[in-house]
């Protein structure tokens, strides 16, 4: 099923790069975008993942550089009975985090330092499950291709205006036209074909996995809550990525509507206590959708970790003395 999933996307994206070199260059045009495109899929499927991890700058940690982090990673990899992923942290101040790789086998995880910053050793425990449920269910090798196409077309769509007036274009400038409304409309085709019921699956096998859903239900509240006052440049300049973390970076997303890329957060929630509930309650960690957390009342955030109880060991240290580094 995730094999025909994956190849019925591909060949979606393959025709609407090729429909768009058809409204720039015509018949020509659209042998050509055929051409790239299938060498783009031939690319990304065993580079997409590097592309990605490029994009936002995110660096490798191993067991010496971020000795608490890493051991955490491999203990949920062992308990979901998956390979150890790379592990990677992105240098961000806006608490996400995300997985890509084409298979279990080439798999990496990647947390932002703000994640390991804001949320305790629970949370991040749930957050990390929630990425390698991704890998697990095997979407990452769909979210990974999706964006590294989509990103091609919006590029595309950017060209049209320069080199849309070539003869051989059977609109002529209404072709232009289209071609650059399109463009813009490639992050809304990512968001209709990356189905957000992969997200909701993603949550209950990440809560299987760290067996804590309210831990992670907490983790999906803070984040929002960063994600809507905290921007993510990175993600800002590669907007077909935004699929593929835990929480839209580009927003807060408030409504279910049906060009959202990731469900309402409190509708995780809600169903993250549902789980906790037929899991009989063992689950640790608070999971209501506070307004303080800027789901009523945006302006009422409270300042990241500034409670004892919400900052593990990579937030606050015991001491007080400041926050320390997120790697151990």
């Amino acid at each position: 099923m995730n094999f025909i999933r994956t190849a019925m996307l591909l060949a979606a994206m393959t025709a609407l790069f090729m429909g768009m070199g058809f409204l720039i260059g015509g018949t020509g045009g659209m042998m050509i975008a055929f051409l790239i495109a299938l060498a783009m899929n031939f690319f990304s499927y065993w580079n997409a993942d590097k592309m990605v991890l490029r994009m936002h700058h995110a660096q490798e940690v191993d067991e010496r550089s971020a000795p608490e982090y890493y051991r955490l990673v491999e203990r949920l990899a062992r308990n979901a009975n998956l390979p150890m992923p790379k592990v990677y942290i992105v240098n961000n101040d806006q608490p996400n985090a995300f997985a890509t790789g084409r298979n279990p086998e080439n798999a990496a995880v990647a947390a932002t330092t703000g994640l390991l910053r804001t949320l305790n050793a629970d949370e991040v425990a749930g957050v990390m499950a929630h990425e390698l449920a991704h890998v697990k269910n095997r979407d990452t090798l769909t979210m990974t291709i999706t964006a590294t196409i989509a990103g091609a077309i919006s590029m595309l769509g950017n060209f049209a205006f320069f080199f849309g007036g070539n003869r051989n274009n059977p609109l002529g400038i209404v072709g232009v036209l289209v071609a650059m409304i399109v463009a813009p409309m490639a992050a809304m085709l990512v968001q209709m074909a990356i189905s957000r019921t992969r997200e909701y699956a993603a949550d209950r096998m990440g809560a299987e996995i760290s067996g804590q859903p309210l831990a992670l239900a907490s983790a999906l509240n803070k984040i929002a809550g960063g994600v809507s006052h905290i921007r993510n440049r990175d993600a800002e300049h590669a907007p077909a990525t935004a699929h593929m973390f835990i929480i839209n970076p580009l927003s807060g997303e408030k409504m279910d509507n049906l060009f959202s890329t990731h469900p309402a957060t409190q509708n995780r929630i809600a169903a993250l206590q549902e789980i906790d509930r037929e899991m009989g309650g063992r689950g640790r960690g608070r999971a209501q959708a506070s307004p303080a957390y800027g789901y009523d009342e945006p302006s009422a955030v409270r300042p990241w970790g500034d409670a004892s109880d919400d900052a593990g060991p990579w937030g606050r240290a015991d001491d007080d003395r400041g926050p320390r580094g997120p790697w151990g």
